[in-house]
């Protein structure tokens, strides 16, 4: 995804998440990960704070794996970073 349309993307969930929820407010990440990969240990590290909260279920052939975080959120903003730093991580597709 270009820079460009990642900045629309962003700012469209912004403002789906600020019309829609009141702050602050738990919200439920969700990603899927190849489970031998380097990126899963990525996207746990970017919950690091939050690991009682992490879920991981592994797929039926154990290739990938769905990581679920339900966790408080103060605001968009937060949400959205959190976002933006898994997005950083090859490999992951967030729901």
């Amino acid at each position: 995804m270009s820079s460009t349309s990642q900045d629309e993307f962003y700012k469209s969930l912004k403002e789906k998440l600020e019309s829609e929820t009141s702050w602050p407010s738990i919200y439920l990440f969700k990603f899927i990960v190849k489970s031998d990969s380097q990126a899963l240990d990525a996207v746990v590290a970017v919950f690091e704070n939050e690991k009682e909260r992490i879920q991981l279920k592994p797929s039926k052939a154990g290739t990938y794996a769905s990581v679920s975080v339900k966790t408080l959120m103060l605001s968009p903003d937060a949400v959205i970073e959190k976002y933006r730093r898994v997005g950083e991580i090859e490999g992951v597709i967030s729901l």
